[in-house]
């Protein structure tokens, strides 16, 4: 019987990666990533903050301190910020930086492999702003036809 390495088991393993099937690892990232915090999380990170109503995402990616994002994501709690901004950074999505400082700052900002994902959300951002009349529309029609 041969024997394999750990990087020809790795390779196979991301042979067969199959978000369809319940116990691939891939399922667990879409999940991951698929949350509106995460989406909002990178979104704000890759563009630089808050963009002027009409402009596609234009800004360029930078590190935001945790107050700033806090502000920026409105609606979000505490916690919530705190959980996504770690689950991000366990992923290698997101780098945290802390600055000895009085008070310490901390910055978080986007790794190149959450640069390459910021480049897929930015385009669902942009799809569901720019069509959220046509949904707000089909709903209605939906709910007056089922009602």
């Amino acid at each position: 019987m041969a024997t394999t390495t750990a990087a020809q088991r790795r390779a196979q393993a991301k042979v067969e990666y199959d978000a369809f099937l319940a116990v691939c690892p891939s399922r667990q990232l879409l999940d991951r990533i698929s949350d509106k915090w995460v989406t909002l999380v990178l979104a704000a990170l890759g563009n630089g903050g808050p963009q002027r109503p009409g402009t596609d995402c234009a800004g360029e990616p930078r590190a935001m301190r945790y107050s700033e994002l806090a502000r920026l994501l409105a609606g979000i709690s505490q916690k919530m910020l705190t959980q996504t901004l770690r689950s991000l950074e366990r992923d290698g999505l997101v780098t945290r930086t802390v600055t000895p400082t009085v008070p310490v700052t901390v910055s978080y900002e986007l790794t190149d492999l959450g640069l390459s994902l910021y480049a897929m959300v930015r385009g669902l951002k942009s799809w569901a702003e720019t069509h959220m009349d046509d949904v707000l529309a089909n709903r209605e029609t939906y709910d007056t036809r089922v009602a």
